[in-house]
């Protein structure tokens, strides 16, 4: 597609394909419903002109909060259309952090899910004079509402259709009058911190941004009109709305959405996509996924999995080091992968794949070539928010597990004296909404990243850790405690691993399990637990976790003195992790600073308090034995 703003692709595309392809499908109530570029548009203006006649106009901004939906994006580009700027907002904030996003945008209309969602939003309305409408997609359980700045979904997009009859040429007078210097969405980015402890702040990305970076990413890969993507990470975060947005909208694939995210695995193996994009955390799960499965197999099926795995091995190993196979080893892969990679492919739903992004995080090297083994074609993608979301990639037939690849075309990248990433790039956000304080991130035209990292010999960059996140040892080594952390979390049972230690003798870590493999491990072997917490207090499960610590402290840079096995899992809803699933470093150092305290003050058992919360909304505090185990 030629457009410059992300309405014109859209009209382009449908007068393209109009009934011809598919361009978004839903699974709901168990059944897939396809969506055609003709009926993509036809949505996206009868909404655009509904809010039109609501009274938005250029300028304005609308949020937008749920899951992965068709209706988030109609409401997107719908606003795009206006002039206006839509915020996403993740899902899961609580209702102070929607009300940061809200208040800080000055939002006037709020497309919200569900009645979830829009009990969170009334509940802060008296807070926010700004918000006129508050406009719902999902009508369960929204009967006893009657609030006059309430509206159904469909209800706009039928005031949208007599505005149309009235106005016949609006529409198209209004994507026409589009620009690619024009504002076209705002993100939320806790700014230069990665790690998400700092205020949330909004950065401002173009048309001219976001196209742009679509158009780069099709140099490094191409992408084909008709293949299939599944969009499971939050439409919030830039990264999906580079891939899910604007990409499809540039490059005509096909955008499925899940059901829930509970059963998204289920539906990628339904849909069979041919790109996919997911954070470090998905691939970990599907690698421990594996893990597990072959653990329970049958003595046979086993048997196979560990002779063919290092074969495997080898293949990824020639081909990340860019070398040439020989003729026996392309046909012991070969019936290596008949055998056992072809079926596991199948099994997670990958067996269609043509190519795979991971970003948003570091993703470690064992996990990587885990799957590069397995005959997947994974590549790591970096880059920030205020950079459009990427800045790196792997290009095809140039991958190296422990690089994010080379800067994507008309990007420049330098390390500074000190260290630290310094991007260049023409698609470099204009600024922060509303956030003049912030502007200092960029100085001379670089974009200082706050990231550490170099140049291998091969020149891709290789991301070590934030910069404030370095441990100092008492001998003068310095540790990027994300490489030790990625390290524990190739173990199918360890879920969040956060390494402390600064100032400290010894390293240590706080450790959260996978509730799921674990509670199998310990449900085999016939060990008696009722919820998490009960689960990592048994004296077996302590023990298996000390086992796989120990294997992995062998490979590690400095090893782990100790370790905590956390009474709960680290959570987004706590403040523990971003919605991207990065550690939040400064808050769990402060949140569990007792507990770190006494843990290296020698004590071998921590008493602590949990707060157990119901769903009728009452909550009692529990007391909990924490144990401290040595290696």
């Amino acid at each position: 597609m030629t457009g410059d703003t992300l309405p014109k692709l859209l009209q382009e595309q449908a007068e393209n394909s109009g009934c011809r392809r598919p361009a978004l499908r839903e699974k709901e109530y168990g059944l897939w419903r396809s969506f055609t570029w003709q009926e993509y548009y036809e949505h996206v203006k009868n909404f655009c002109l509904g809010m039109v006649a609501l009274g938005l106009k250029k300028g304005d901004r609308i949020a937008i909060i749920g899951d992965n939906r068709p209706e988030w994006i109609y409401a997107e580009l719908a606003a795009q259309c206006v002039g206006a700027l839509p915020v996403g907002i993740y899902q899961e904030a609580v209702a102070e952090e929607v009300f940061t996003i809200l208040d800080l945008a000055r939002a006037k209309l709020v497309v919200v899910e569900d009645l979830e969602q829009c009990d969170k939003i009334f509940s802060l309305l008296e807070r926010l004079p700004a918000v006129a409408y508050v406009i719902y997609h999902d009508p369960k359980g929204m009967s006893f509402y009657a609030d006059p700045r309430l509206r159904f979904f469909p209800e706009v997009e039928a005031l949208g259709r007599r505005y149309a009859e009235a106005r016949p040429d609006f529409f198209a007078l209004l994507i026409a009058a589009t620009r690619e210097d024009d504002g076209a969405v705002l993100c939320p980015t806790a700014g230069t911190t990665g790690g998400g402890d700092e205020k949330p702040r909004l950065a401002l990305l173009s048309h001219g941004n976001m196209v742009q970076m679509a158009r780069s990413l099709g140099e490094v890969d191409k992408k084909l009109a008709g293949s299939e993507f599944v969009s499971c990470l939050p439409l919030a975060w830039v990264g999906e709305q580079m891939m899910a947005v604007v990409c499809a909208l540039l490059f005509g694939f096909t955008v499925n959405f899940p059901e829930k995210q509970e059963s998204a695995h289920e539906n990628v193996r339904e849909i069979g996509p041919h790109l996919m994009f997911a954070p470090p955390r998905v691939w970990e799960n599907l690698a421990a996924l594996v893990q597990v499965k072959i653990k329970s197999a049958t003595p046979g099926k086993r048997f196979v999995y560990e002779h063919c795995l290092p074969v495997g091995y080898s293949w990824a190993d020639l081909r990340l080091q860019k070398k040439k196979p020989s003729f026996w080893e392309k046909l012991m892969y070969g019936l290596a992968f008949r055998l056992v990679f072809r079926s596991l492919q199948d099994r997670i739903g990958l067996s269609r794949l043509r190519c795979a992004y991971t970003g948003g995080g570091a993703l470690g090297a064992d996990t990587f070539r885990f799957f590069h083994a397995l005959g997947v074609n994974l590549k790591q993608l970096y880059g920030l928010t205020e950079t459009a979301g990427f800045s790196c990639a792997h290009w095809e037939g140039d991958v190296d597990s422990a690089s994010v690849g080379k800067p994507l075309p008309g990007t420049e990248i330098k390390i500074s004296a000190a260290g630290e990433i310094l991007v260049r790039t023409p698609v470099l956000f204009p600024g922060y909404y509303n956030d003049k304080a912030a502007a200092g991130t960029s100085r001379d035209g670089w974009l200082h990243s706050g990231d550490a990292g170099y140049f291998n010999d091969r020149g891709h960059l290789v991301v070590v850790d934030r910069l404030h996140d370095f441990i100092m040892l008492p001998d003068g080594t310095r540790i990027a405690p994300q490489f030790i952390e990625n390290k524990l979390k190739f173990s199918p049972y360890i879920k969040e691993a956060v390494v402390i230690g600064a100032g400290r003798e010894y390293l240590a870590a706080l450790i959260s399990v996978d509730f799921e493999t674990v509670g199998q491990w310990a449900a085999s072997r016939r060990l008696a637990f009722t919820d998490y917490a009960d689960l990592v207090a048994v004296p077996a499960v302590c023990e298996m976790i000390k086992d796989e610590v120990v294997g992995l402290n062998q490979s590690l840079p400095a090893s782990l003195g100790k370790f905590i096995l956390l009474h709960k899992e680290l959570e987004p809803d706590d403040g523990e992790l971003t919605w991207t699933r990065k550690v939040r470093r400064g808050h769990v150092n402060e949140k569990y600073r007792a507990m770190i305290k006494a843990m290296y003050a020698g004590f071998e058992i921590i008493d602590t308090e949990m707060m157990v919360e119901y769903q009728d909304g009452r909550s009692h505090s529990k007391s909990i034995a924490v144990k401290v185990i040595t290696l």
